[in-house]
């Protein structure tokens, strides 16, 4: 019997290689246990490793499961783009003209395929106001006041953000948050701090957003794809943006540039993709 699993390594809402976000991909998710998942993920120490299972349900190409370094989540952006990469890498034919179905914890979720782009459709978000002394906390720890917030929302696509319009591009690149102490008054149950503000007339794209996770294993996520869908539902449900899309980058502080499309679809929903290839192939053992 085989003791090892294939596995790949792909770069997530960039064209070069050691940019965007890198998610890890093992083909044969049937094989593992949850425990065996979880190892495989805390060793990988990406904020993201996800594990292609056979489906239960006959409208799935494939189930796919998500692990942090410290538990499994329900859905997320990055590794959803990557792992449709991956799948579609090793021959995968869909079952439907244009788009893949992952079936995951939150549900079924349509990724339509755009020449070298894949696009994820939204999960169906819920959100609501954050609450006021949670807010000052959140704000402090960003080493900002709430006066610098101009929107918030706390925001559950599948992954919950406490989402935060600040002034501008340049106050968002500027934080310097107090990672340990963040992580300590997030809500159970939220998965971190995500930020955007509008670029200048003369950037290539439209907002900078960055992403905090300091209790995933990663105090800051270098592309973030769920983060940048809530970001997206603020820029619909407020009016920020006057086109049905815009790009927003997301990694520089890291060293990771990333550029994440987003198509506000008045049928599709909202569509979150980017750019994905694969910088590692082969195979590793089996716990």
């Amino acid at each position: 019997m085989d003791q090892h699993v294939s596995f790949q390594q792909v770069d997530v809402f960039t064209n070069q290689p050691y940019k965007g976000n890198p998610v890890a991909v093992i083909m044969a998710g049937d094989d593992l246990t949850t425990a065996q998942m979880q190892q495989i993920a805390n060793w990988c120490n990406l904020s993201e490793t996800t594990f292609i299972c056979s489906p239960t349900t006959q409208q799935a190409d494939y189930r796919l499961r998500i692990f942090s370094p410290q538990h499994e989540l329900p859905f997320a952006g990055h590794p959803t783009i990557g792992s449709a990469r991956a799948i579609l890498n090793q021959g995968l034919i869909p079952k439907n003209k244009g788009y893949l179905i992952q079936e995951c914890q939150q549900g079924l979720v349509k990724i339509y395929i755009e020449n070298n782009k894949l696009f994820l459709t939204l999960p169906q978000p819920k959100k609501r106001k954050i609450i006021t002394p949670l807010l000052a906390q959140v704000a402090a720890k960003l080493g900002i006041s709430t006066s610098d917030i101009q929107l918030n929302e706390m925001i559950d696509v599948g992954a919950v953000w406490l989402t935060l319009q600040l002034q501008d591009a340049n106050q968002v690149l500027a934080l310097q948050p107090d990672y340990n102490e963040l992580g300590k008054i997030l809500p159970a149950g939220v998965t971190g701090v995500t930020v955007f503000g509008t670029t200048s007339k003369a950037s290539a794209t439209d907002f900078e957003v960055r992403s905090f996770v300091p209790n995933e294993g990663v105090s800051e996520d270098p592309v973030c794809g769920s983060g940048n869908g809530c970001v997206a539902v603020m820029v619909r449900d407020y009016g920020l943006i006057s086109q049905d899309s815009y790009i927003a980058s997301q990694g520089s502080q890291v060293g990771r540039e990333g550029y994440v499309t987003v198509y506000l679809s008045s049928d599709k929903g909202i569509l979150v993709g980017g750019e994905a290839l694969t910088c590692i192939q082969g195979k590793i053992l089996k716990p």
